[in-house]
């Protein structure tokens, strides 16, 4: 799973990064914002984008062990969504040896040490 996602994260970081860059220079949201406004489905994505949003916050904030880190990636999610999230997945499977188990990228270092089977 660990190399799955060194694959993956990263390769739907970049390419997110680069649909986002394209559809900024056709399309400039402030000048759209109220005809999508007006859309019911687009206000209910806004909505579900920010509650997963919110949801990843959680997750950093449990992570992560210092407020500035913290605080980093609270920006990076609300300014940038899933690039951040797909870079924070692909930091965090970084973070582990490649033969890690999933619960030692999920939890935060002193939880795993706590709740990791004996060797």
């Amino acid at each position: 799973m660990i190399v799955m996602l060194r694959v993956v994260a990263p390769l739907l970081c970049v390419t997110m990064t680069a649909l986002v860059i394209q559809t900024s220079l056709q399309s400039n949201l402030l000048e759209e914002w109220d005809s999508l406004a007006a859309i019911p489905w687009m206000r209910t994505t806004l909505v579900d984008f920010y509650y997963n949003i919110l949801l990843l916050i959680f997750w950093a904030f449990y992570k992560e062990q210092s407020w500035a880190s913290r605080v980093l990636w609270l920006v990076l999610f609300v300014c940038t969504g899933a690039i951040a999230t797909a870079l924070y997945v692909a930091v965090q499977a970084y973070r582990v040896p490649v033969d890690a188990p999933l619960a030692q990228l999920l939890l935060n270092p002193d939880d795993y040490r706590r709740f990791a089977p004996p060797a």
